[in-house]
């Protein structure tokens, strides 16, 4: 496995060490599959996972992705009933769901550069129709496709800070800091998940350090752990991940392993693309 490879493979399956209870981790995978089978980003094929799974007894959806899923089974488009949840939720839909399962977006080597934060933008709206949820879904999948390019930590960051948010951009920022983030929340909050997660992997040594450090921080919350999961997967790769901490998702793991190998030989062979 080239260390490319290993970085394609350590995004998923660092995703999956990070999710402690198995909603984010079976939302991306269903992402890795779709790009797998549609040779490519397809947000009609997605959004159809993401109903099948629904259907089939999902569980650890986030409230807002639930409402969705709930309106859209009674046969409410997909559009209309993101819109419909944000008005009930009072706007309050900037949650970290699509940065979780849209990471894989980065794994896919015929989706060029510049497509990935549009196809992130996108997926989020499936769901969360808040931009922030969007954007940060998109500096997320664009920091990692950074990572498995093998680009520098700082030189990775910088990249993603490029046309985002404000409250996006000052959370990656966390990770060109010398100085360790004050005041970090656990909350599922997409900007302060994203920050959370990024000041853990931009000062740990290691992949598992970074992922100790926090599930330790955020206790029983599944947030900023399934981000440092992904991001800290696509920084050091399958091989520094501990197979003590994927035992939570065996019975998942052939499905995650095929995905991820395939997604990891599909890439082209100029590394440049």
């Amino acid at each position: 496995m080239t260390d490319r490879e290993d970085r394609i493979v350590g995004l998923l399956l660092g995703l999956a060490a990070g999710d402690r209870i198995g909603g984010p981790v079976r939302l991306a995978l269903r992402v890795a599959e779709s790009l797998l089978r549609r040779g490519g980003f397809d947000l009609s094929d997605i959004a159809t996972q993401y109903l099948d799974w629904w259907r089939e007894g999902a569980f650890d959806t986030g409230p807002t992705a639930a409402n969705v899923l709930t309106l859209v089974v009674s046969g409410v488009p997909f559009e209309h009933a993101a819109i419909q949840a944000d008005t009930v939720a009072r706007g309050l839909t900037a949650g970290c769901n699509p940065a979780h399962r849209s990471a894989p977006l980065a794994m896919c080597g015929s989706l060029a550069d510049d497509a990935i934060a549009p196809a992130a933008r996108a997926e989020a709206r499936l769901t969360h129709w808040h931009p922030l949820a969007g954007d940060v879904a998109a500096a997320v999948a664009g920091l990692c496709r950074s990572l498995i390019r093998g680009q520098p930590w700082p030189d990775a960051v910088a990249a993603a800070t490029e046309d985002r948010l404000p409250e996006t951009r000052d959370a990656l920022e966390t990770g060109l800091s010398s100085t360790l983030s004050r005041g970090l929340s656990p909350s599922g909050f997409a900007p302060e998940a994203l920050r959370a997660a990024i000041d853990f992997v931009a000062r740990a040594p290691s992949f598992n350090a970074a992922l100790d450090q926090a599930v330790g921080f955020a206790g029983p919350s599944n947030y900023c752990p399934v981000l440092v999961g992904s991001i800290g997967g696509a920084r050091w790769g399958r091989r520094a991940i501990d197979d003590a901490s994927l035992l939570h998702h065996v019975a998942l793991m052939p499905r995650l392993t095929a995905a991820a190998s395939a997604l990891a030989l599909a890439w082209p062979k100029d590394s440049s693309r």
